[in-house]
């Protein structure tokens, strides 16, 4: 089969295509022959060399998948035949993956396969991490940084569909009318506003009950200071910087909570059970049409360095995705 690999860390131009023998499932897995795979900020990362996969994992890149199953292992010989889209620990810039059984989720009829490729790991990234550790409930008001990437995107979708009134960060005047399109509560350009003075703005001064935050480094004491008395912080990236300096005696006057949590590390049981949650208390929404993946634009498998060149440069609103059949669509589509 033909896989895409980072020969050595460095750019986007050191990813390229390779002849690679085509995996075999073991028990509770299955073979499925790629449609479509999600392009993510983790595969940035390690192509780089800055995020090397877990043990027993592939060194190809690709963490979200969609295809039809043509083989399984035991246990999961049911799902031949079915298309599927899944979260898989890596593999997935190739014209096969394995994935666990436990983490494909079904294809319906009116979703297309780029688009069931553009949902796994931000689906389980916004579910595990602002409705499960941050606790966002309906009514609350949350801030959202990165408000038209991948992640940013998944959470407004799915804070329309729970009730949530969601705020976001963007970097242009542009990106911020794409937030509101697509339905998010407000926007701030954070290169021309000061979120925090527009947080408390925005929510009469009383804060926010969940930040969401991929930057890290100094916009963490800046988003304690958007959250409500016993908000909760979740940060799942940092992109700014690893390291940041808070008052301890603010988070305790003000009893804040900050955690936060990385995905692909977790074991399969365990994404199997967000899996299965998810199927009971999201994927009705898929089956009927009412959450669709923001889509950017499709790229052919052998122009991966292509679709990390557009990722890294921050153009990007919504998901990039790759097909390894070639087709692609350049134009993108923002709905």
């Amino acid at each position: 089969m033909v896989a895409v690999e980072a020969q050595e860390p460095g750019g986007p131009e050191v990813l390229r295509p390779v002849e690679r023998p085509v995996p075999r499932p073991g028990a509770r897995e299955v073979l499925v022959r790629v449609a479509a795979a999600g392009v993510n900020r983790p595969d940035v990362l390690q192509r780089r060399g800055a995020y090397p996969p877990p043990p027993g994992a592939p060194d190809i890149l690709g963490l979200e998948i969609a295809g039809e199953v043509v083989a399984a292992g035991e246990g999961a010989t049911h799902l031949v035949g079915q298309p599927v889209c899944a979260l898989v620990e890596g593999g997935g810039y190739a014209e096969y993956c394995v994935a666990p059984a436990g983490t494909c989720l079904p294809v319906p009829p009116g979703l297309t396969l780029p688009e069931a490729a553009a949902l796994p790991e931000t689906l389980f990234t916004v579910w595990i991490n602002l409705f499960e550790r941050g606790g966002a409930a309906e009514g609350d008001w949350v801030l959202v940084h990165g408000g038209t990437s991948g992640i940013g995107t998944m959470a407004v979708a799915l804070g329309r569909l729970f009730g949530l009134k969601v705020i976001v960060t963007c970097g242009s005047a542009d990106k911020c009318e794409h937030a509101r399109e697509i339905g998010a509560a407000a926007a701030i350009n954070y290169r021309t506003s000061d979120f925090e003075v527009e947080v408390g703005r925005l929510t009469g001064g009383r804060g926010v009950a969940v930040v969401l935050d991929m930057v890290g480094g100094d916009y963490l004491p800046r988003n304690l200071r958007c959250l409500a008395e016993g908000g909760r912080h979740v940060s799942i990236a940092v992109q700014g910087g690893a390291k940041a300096e808070l008052n301890i005696v603010e988070v305790m006057r003000r009893r804040l909570s900050l955690t936060g949590s990385t995905l692909r590390p977790r074991s399969a049981e365990f994404k199997t059970a967000v899996a299965e949650e998810l199927r009971r208390t999201v994927w009705p929404f898929v089956d009927s049409g009412q959450l669709r993946p923001v889509m950017d634009r499709t790229f052919p498998l052998a122009e991966a360095a292509a679709a990390h060149a557009r990722m890294e440069a921050g153009e990007h609103v919504g998901k990039i995705v790759l097909l390894p059949q070639g087709q692609s669509n350049r134009r993108g589509s923002h709905s």
